[in-house]
């Protein structure tokens, strides 16, 4: 049997030992919490890309005006599948010479008299569409160009995980190529299939109107290409303005309204067969 001091000793000894480690597990829990509240400040103040992301926007809306909103027309009527306008837009938006990497392209309907359609656009109809079916089985046959219809509700916008793909307050549906991760969701997203991955920045890509164009006061390299002026560029709040003019006192339609994405582009002409 242990004397009474050496009793009175290990008592005290062992009371010690659970004090310092109740002081050991309190400073523990003190710096978890010191760490995940660092954590989850830093989740806001440095959320990668956010701040590229922002001074994106910021650069791309400059002075907000709310009486612009950019849209766009094309008047079917006009086009005669040159392509120049694809031709244009690649050399003015440095887009892959490879096919299958387009901002804009020109596509080739043909209704056959018995009833079925082709469609066809080799390279996008950058060198031109010729016809593949003998005249005797055409019904019709006229030229669709495609191209990113900037959509008010837009689904690539609503399905970026991170923010990348985004409007400005004129319109424009934009992408941040600093925060963009290449997922591809938006390309999938896109029902108008106007978005690609770039072999090159391994971002996505697509029409942006020529927005760097715009903000200084030109017209978007298609517009501009067109031999025939079957494209046109304005502001669809502007009542008075050609745009909007022209939708009104033409027949234009949107491809695919049943999904109510809001398009800005707009057709004059525009068949069924191809809504």
């Amino acid at each position: 049997m242990p004397s009474s001091a050496c009793s009175k000793f290990l008592i005290q000894n062992k009371m010690e030992t659970e004090k310092d480690k109740s002081k050991t597990r309190r400073d523990f829990f003190k710096a978890s919490a010191l760490v995940a509240t660092g954590l989850a400040l830093n989740a806001v103040v440095m959320k990668p890309g956010r701040a590229a992301a922002e001074i994106e926007r910021a650069t791309a809306a400059k002075i907000p005006d709310p009486d612009v909103q950019y849209g766009f027309a094309i008047d079917l009527d006009k086009c005669i599948g040159c392509g120049n306008c694809a031709k244009a837009c690649k050399i003015e938006n440095d887009v892959p010479q490879e096919p299958f990497y387009f901002r804009t392209w020109v596509e080739q309907y043909v209704v056959k008299c018995d009833e079925t359609m082709k469609i066809e656009s080799p390279n996008g109809g950058i060198d031109g569409l010729k016809q593949s079916v003998s005249k005797e089985g055409i019904e019709k046959s006229f030229f669709v160009p495609k191209m990113c219809n900037h959509c008010a509700k837009s689904p690539c916008e609503q399905v970026c995980p991170v923010g990348a793909t985004f409007r400005s307050p004129d319109g424009v549906v934009l992408i941040d190529k600093e925060y963009c991760i290449g997922c591809g969701y938006c390309v999938q997203s896109c029902p108008y299939g106007c978005r690609y991955i770039s072999p090159i920045t391994h971002t996505v890509d697509k029409c942006t109107m020529c927005y760097h164009r715009l903000k200084k006061g030109l017209q978007p390299a298609c517009v501009e290409a067109c031999p025939t002026g079957a494209r046109m560029q304005g502001n669809l709040r502007d009542k008075d303005g050609p745009l909007v003019k022209f939708i009104k006192e033409h027949n234009c339609r949107v491809l695919k309204p049943h999904l109510n994405t809001a398009p800005k582009l707009f057709y004059n002409s525009l068949s069924e067969k191809v809504i």
